[in-house]
């Protein structure tokens, strides 16, 4: 029986197939992720006709307004809020350029419209309180001012 056992296992290991092995090694679809850049376009144009959902559809919105804040579609809305936001840039770059300009100011009032903006500067801060005149509201921005020392 001995014999028997020895040639099966003899024969097993001569007509054994060969087993080759390779290392697994993971690439990400996703350009973002380290994938190939031409998977780029394709994965935008699924996301694109996956979203179905707009600023329109978020709850408690109507019409176009989202939350009872912005209203949102027309272009005079988008005209008012650019012209808005371009107004209150300028009244941020006057006061910058009072406290920090070639001609640093210890304080100031800076007023646009119902704003107003007083600053006061001390050793350690640079105080701002921004004030609208028509509600009465204040707000009240305290900065650490930056002390270089010499060499």
């Amino acid at each position: 029986m001995k014999p028997i056992l020895g040639a099966f296992f003899v024969a097993t290991l001569l007509f054994a197939p060969v087993v080759q092995a390779q290392d697994l090694v993971y690439r990400p679809v996703n350009p973002s992720f380290g994938g190939n850049p031409l998977n780029s376009s394709h994965l935008l144009s699924i996301a694109g006709a996956q979203r179905t959902a707009t600023a329109r559809d978020a709850p408690g919105s109507s019409s176009g307004v989202v939350d009872g804040g912005t209203p949102g579609s027309s272009d005079a809305d988008l005209f008012v809020r650019q012209l808005q936001g371009r107004l209150l840039s300028a009244l941020a770059a006057q006061v910058t350029d009072a406290i920090f300009g070639t001609n640093p100011q210890e304080s100031g009032t800076v007023t646009f419209g119902t704003t107003t903006v007083t600053f006061e500067r001390s050793l350690e801060t640079i105080r701002l309180l921004i004030t609208n005149t028509l509600d009465g509201s204040v707000t009240e921005i305290i900065v650490p001012q930056l002390v270089a020392s010499g060499p």
